[in-house]
């Protein structure tokens, strides 16, 4: 799996925001734009608390056509009662990856038993465009995923720390790098 290719294809049972259960494939978010992110297990520690962060930012990442889904090893089943009985309300879909193949194709499978914290952005196409891996250990930055999102939707070269709103560097590099340092003489 390479940035700029065909993101691995997927299909899966989840659980949807009003807790019923779907069929979700990769086909559903042609069109848009996909942050679909691996977390280990339901029922853990950090997992919840990223979650409910992406949930807290839906509508921010719905106000620049993106999507979000999430996805673990659990079945569907343990997805609905972990949201019942711990996440609460979440605004998008929790894919079921009862069969780690999914896991294993965008290769975040450990120990053939649970998925690292894994962040794909996907484009409209089905393109693949960023690639982030934490141990799982490491909760995410949602507001990293959100500023990465719309770096790459500029279609620009952004610089580092670039953030919405500040000058992108153009689109093939015409513009220079800011510094602070003056050029020796």
């Amino acid at each position: 799996m390479q940035i700029g290719e065909k993101t691995p294809y997927f299909k899966g049972m989840a659980v949807m925001p009003d807790k019923t259960f779907k069929k979700v494939s990769l086909d559903d978010f042609t069109g848009k734009w996909l942050v679909f992110f691996f977390y280990p297990l339901d029922f853990s520690y950090v997992c919840p608390t990223e979650v409910r962060a992406f949930s807290l930012a839906y509508n921010k990442f719905k106000d620049i056509n993106a999507e979000l889904l999430g996805c673990s090893v659990d079945s569907h089943f343990a997805h609905q009662v972990w949201v019942e009985k711990e996440l609460g309300q979440i605004k998008f879909p929790l894919l079921s990856d009862i069969t780690k193949s999914i896991s294993r194709s965008y290769g975040v499978l450990v120990h053939n038993a649970f998925s690292l914290r894994g962040t794909f952005i996907i484009d409209p196409e089905g393109i693949l465009k960023s690639i982030v891996i934490n141990d799982s250990s490491i909760g995410r930055s949602i507001d990293e995923t959100l500023r990465t999102l719309k770096a790459i939707q500029t279609g620009e070269l952004t610089g580092a720390g670039w953030q919405p709103g500040d000058e992108t560097l153009g689109v093939g590099g015409e513009k220079k790098y800011p510094t602070d340092v003056e050029p020796e003489q």
